[in-house]
């Protein structure tokens, strides 16, 4: 280590002051200094030099910062989306129902006493009497494309029966069970006639306003209270049978 020796301004002798000065980049600085170009080149070169003998603390490497995320929203589910229906849902109470008696009306057709006959164009079925009359009910029909005729029997009789959705009607509402016990909730009402072997039936209902409509399935919909009146009446092994209409070629049904 050199020392460097600087006059003393008030006693006019020699002070020594020691500073920590590393001889390298001087004598460097003075092998080099017939190239440097003057002051500022000079200047530059000692702090390159300072750098490069460890005089002064090199530059520190700095890993860039990973730009902040935003912070993520939190979604809400989609309030649109139909939550999956129970697999058996309660229909509801089963409240007691008096049966009501529709009108007598005329009916001049050669169908036989003590059969039912559903008159689907005009909305009715008919429970034959003897001398050529007969019980009028409003009903409610097989929509557009689940129209049908035929002649089945009655084949069961049930009270507050509980419902099977379709899985067909199922894949077209997902909010449907895959059963419903009896109760007012459920559409088959407080009775369900069977017809046969098939998927159909005549059956009460609540929903008054789909009466005399064309809204079904295929099954015919009565008033809780008309379907009461006539399972009363009907019996296992009853014929029904379900003809488009009973006024073509013949004379309308006369309602009183």
């Amino acid at each position: 280590m050199l020392g460097l020796h600087y006059p003393s301004s008030a006693q006019g002798s020699l002070v020594r002051f020691h500073s920590p000065i590393d001889a390298k980049p001087i004598a460097l600085a003075a092998a080099l200094l017939p190239w440097l170009g003057g002051a500022s080149e000079a200047q530059d070169f000692f702090q390159w030099a300072d750098e490069l003998f460890g005089m002064q603390p090199g530059r520190r490497y700095e890993r860039p910062s990973r730009p902040t995320e935003p912070p993520r929203r939190k979604t809400e589910p989609n309030r649109k989306e139909a939550s999956p229906a129970a697999a058996i849902e309660d229909g509801g109470p089963r409240p007691d129902i008096k049966p009501q008696a529709p009108p007598i009306v005329s009916f001049p057709y050669s169908f036989p006493p003590a059969s039912v006959v559903i008159d689907t164009s005009g909305r009715k079925l008919y429970y034959v009497l003897e001398g050529g009359r007969a019980y009028a009910y409003s009903v409610s029909v097989g929509r557009e494309g689940f129209t049908w005729t035929g002649v089945e029997p009655i084949s069961r009789k049930q009270p507050w029966p509980d419902w099977y959705p379709p899985e067909e009607m199922r894949q077209r509402d997902p909010k449907l069970p895959e059963k419903m016990t009896g109760g007012v909730r459920n559409p088959l009402g407080a009775l369900a006639l069977y017809l046969g072997t098939t998927l159909y039936r005549i059956h009460g209902t609540n929903d008054t306003r789909s009466i005399g409509r064309a809204q079904s399935s295929g099954c015919f919909r009565m008033l809780n209270g008309a379907v009461l009146h006539l399972a009363s009446l009907v019996e296992i092994g009853t014929r029904v049978a379900v003809v488009r209409s009973l006024s073509h070629g013949g004379q309308e049904v006369p309602k009183s």
